[in-house]
This record gives C-alpha cells, structure tokens and sequence, in this order.
C-alpha cells in the first residue's frame, strides 16, 4: 500500500511521515528508484508511543498482519478515541489472541472509543482465520521433507515466511536462491531491520546450484500470482537462464489467489504441469501452507466486543462486504443510526460534542492519479477511450492524393489497418473500403466547391467508413483520414 507515495508526496506537501523503523527502509528503498522527489521526512515510532501533530493527540499500537511492525492509530479528541487497526488479523491460539496481541489491546482498556474504523475484507468468512505461525510450522516441515528441489512463489510482503524458511534452511543443510527483484530488496532490508539473522553461506546465487544436489536446493520466487516476467513465470515458460523445471521439482504457491489473476495463475499452472513438475497450492495442500492477513468474522467480532465503539464505519472491501460489517455491528447491539457505510469520498463528521456521527452531502475530490511512462497526473478520458478502442477494435488509417482543381482523387486511396482487419486476406472487403473512401471524398468536395472545408471533408470520411465498416464486420475502429493536395 505504500508503492503510490513518491507520485502522490510532493502534490501533499511533503509532510513528515510517523511510521515504524520497517516501513521506513521499505520506504527508502522505494524512494531511491525516484532520485527527483526530495528526502522524506521520517518520524520512526518505537512501541505504543505517542506523538503530538499539531494540537492532536495521536496514539500508535501494534497489531498483527502478514507483514511485521503493522500498527494501529488512535486519534485522542475531546470526546473519547476515533482509532483504526488498518489490515489486521489475530495469530490466536482456539480463538484466544496471543500475550503479545492482548499487551497491545490493553491500550483500550476502560478508554471510552468514540469511533472505530473497522476493515472488511474476509467479513464473510466464519470464525478465526488461520493463524500465521501454524504456516509457519507447515513449511518448515516441507522443506525438512520435500525430495528433490523446491521452489516456493511468494509474494515478496511475506518477511516472516522468508524468515521461517531461511531459518529451516539453515537447520537442514539446505541452499536458498532468491529470484525476484523485490524479494532480494525484501531480504537486504529484513537484514537491515534485525528481521532476518542468516548465514551468508546459506543464499547462493542462482549459477553455483550446479554444486549442490536439488534435494538441497530451495528457490524463492515472486510471482506466485501470475505476474508477467516475474522470476516464477519466466521459470514456468522455460525463459530463466539458470532454472528450468523438471519432474523432480516440486513447486509451492503459497499465496491464495488474488481476484483477477485466475487466468494468469491457472497460465502459469498448466506451464509447470507440462514440465512434469509437482505443484502444491492452498487449495490442494494438505496442511494449511498460506493464511489471509486479514481478520476473519470471528476476529473481527473480538475486535467491536474488546472496544466497544460508540460509533462505527466499516470500510476496505467492496460495498457489500461493509453492508455484512455494519450488519454485524447492530446485531453486538449498536443502534443503526450510530453506523454510516460510506462510499469513496464521502466526509463524515462527528457533530454536538460527540453525540452525532453523520454524513456530510459534500465529496471530497476523487480524481484518479495515472502514471503514464513519465507523466503523473489526470488523463483525459479520450485519452483512455482511444486506447480501449486501439486495444479492442483497431486502427484504420486512409491515404488519399487530392486533385484541388478538379475535385477527384488521383488514384485509388491507402488504406493501413492495424488490430482490426488482415487485409491480405480481405481483399473484396479493401476494394469496397477504397469505393467508399473515394466516393465519399468526391461527393464532400463537390458540396463544399464553393466554400472548400478539409475538416468537413474528413468528418464525413470518418463517419461514413466506419459505418460501413462496422455493418460489414461488427467493429468501430479508429479512423483517421489523411488527406493531401496533388
């Protein structure tokens, strides 16, 4: 969530930003790939300390994630807290939250919460999600046992997977190879933050795996989602120059499915499956080898019992993920009118010294930040809406010469189709395109002879073509009429 920060910092004002010692190398990181935006400005919050911003109060706590030093906020106001664990979960034991999580939940003990922002996103699954350290426990005894080579795709987030997996490495005399950009950025700086203590002798590049028997061998790769060119993909598709899969390796994916990357999953899945390998994925496993970092209904339901929030906006998931939230909390006894489910860019208010929480008629802007090649900004929708016709439908270019004084082209129009029609193999489709071309252009210089009008001329183009041509192969695709005086 923190990849948007260089484009959107400086538009900001560059404000200091409170965060852990964590995100703060990840954040730097970012940063050096961004050499025109100035040095951030890092405030580094240590424990359950709090911070003065302005003439507020603020409040940190640490909560459980997928990745380490996530922590919650609360805002102290007048009128009691307005707080928000952001991403969180429970690494519970039967439904019983760890004495890390309740030391830091403690904080809200006999405190009046005025308000709680609560995510959303696994609303519908029942009770407590998995925890993270039974994952843990998972693969570390797969890579105990596993016969032949390994290779686990993971997203690069997962520092306490990286971490139980080096560390089973090392215990069972086996080499790490890391492929992936991010994660060997990932790995430097849970060094640099104490997260990951390693034997150097243990990460071998990908080249010296000649040197060690597969059994020996375990690979971390991104990708695990598909991505195109990422370390897992090309290893997949037999484009890697040091790895290439046999039906001795197994292959671990341990990450759920992410909602849009089916296909490229499912891609990346069948290419494994052609080069014999074994793959072992969340669903087929066995043993529990991915946990969402996410709280279940269950945790979430600890979370309002444990606050007890007077007022409630549920928020991160789709519209009727925050419905099921809100259901939630009336049915743990908060009266409806406490509850506001908001849309993007709503502003919310709590009026009368604390006692009316309400949704204000006005918007904050919502206009959407692109980064087009070196451009960062709003982009206009023809914009947009050219490029989805490019992709979807084609380009037409027509090529005419012009005879000014007679009014009548010199010879048959060009015609260049590019994405929409294979004219090689369309020939009566480009004798009639050509006809039609022709007769449009004459017939639109001889009604304006008076008053000659090239625009007008190549607007009638325009629309005549591409009716024809959808009429006569169902697509719209872009026209653009080059006109030339002989």
């Amino acid at each position: 969530h923190i990849g948007a920060l260089p484009y959107i910092i400086e538009k900001l004002g560059m404000p200091p930003i409170y965060t852990r010692n964590l995100t703060s190398l990840m954040l730097k990181k970012r940063q050096a790939e961004f050499p025109h935006v100035p040095d951030l400005d890092f405030k580094i919050i240590e424990g359950n300390e709090g911070v003065m911003i302005g003439q507020t109060s603020v409040k940190f706590y640490g909560v459980t994630h997928s990745i380490p030093d996530s922590m919650g906020i609360i805002i102290d106001t007048p009128y009691g807290w307005i707080t928000t664990p952001g991403d969180f979960k429970l690494d519970h034991v039967d439904g019983k939250p760890t004495d890390e999580e309740e030391e830091n939940y403690k904080v809200f003990d006999g405190k009046n919460v005025l308000l709680l922002l609560g995510e959303s996103t696994n609303i519908e699954n029942p009770g407590f999600s998995t925890p993270e350290s039974v994952v843990h426990d998972n693969l570390a005894e797969i890579v105990k046992s596993i016969k032949g080579r390994l290779i686990v795709g993971m997203f690069a987030s997962h520092f306490f997977r990286i971490a139980k997996i080096a560390e089973a490495c090392e215990l069972n005399g086996k080499k790490m190879v890391i492929e992936g950009r991010s994660l060997k950025n990932n790995i430097d700086i849970m060094i640099q933050a104490g997260l990951l203590k390693i034997n150097k002798s243990t990460v071998i590049n990908a080249p010296d795996m000649v040197n060690y028997s597969p059994d020996k061998i375990v690979i971390l790769a991104t990708g695990g989602q598909g991505d195109a060119y990422s370390a897992l993909m090309r290893i997949s598709e037999k484009q890697h120059k040091y790895v290439q899969i046999n039906e001795r390796d197994t292959v671990l994916l341990s990450s759920s499915i992410i909602p849009g990357n089916e296909k490229a999953v499912q891609k990346m899945k069948d290419n494994i499956a052609r080069n014999g390998a074994k793959i072992i994925h969340y669903r087929s496993s066995d043993v529990f080898i991915h946990a969402t970092g996410h709280a279940n209904r269950g945790e979430i339901e600890w979370l309002h019992k444990k606050l007890n929030p007077k007022f409630f906006m549920p928020m991160h998931g789709h519209h009727y993920h925050v419905k099921l939230h809100a259901d939630l909390a009336m049915q743990l006894g908060m009266p409806r009118e406490n509850i506001i489910i908001p849309d993007d860019c709503n502003i919310l208010e709590i009026q009368d010294k604390g006692t009316k929480f309400v949704k204000l008629p006005v918007k904050a802007p919502d206009n959407v930040v692109i980064v087009d090649g070196f451009t960062v900004g709003d982009i206009q929708d023809v914009v947009l809406r050219d490029r989805q016709i490019l992709a979807e439908d084609g380009i037409f270019v027509v090529v005419a010469m012009l005879n000014p004084m007679s009014g009548r082209l010199i010879k048959s129009p060009d015609i260049i189709s590019r994405g929409s029609v294979y004219l090689r193999e369309s020939q009566e489709l480009l004798r009639e395109i050509r006809t039609t071309v022709r007769t449009t252009i004459e017939k639109a210089v001889y009604d304006t002879r008076n008053q000659p009008d090239l625009d007008y001329v190549k607007d009638v183009v325009t629309d005549t073509l591409g009716k024809f041509i959808f009429r006569e192969t169902a697509k719209r695709p872009i026209i653009i009429p080059v006109i030339l005086f002989a």
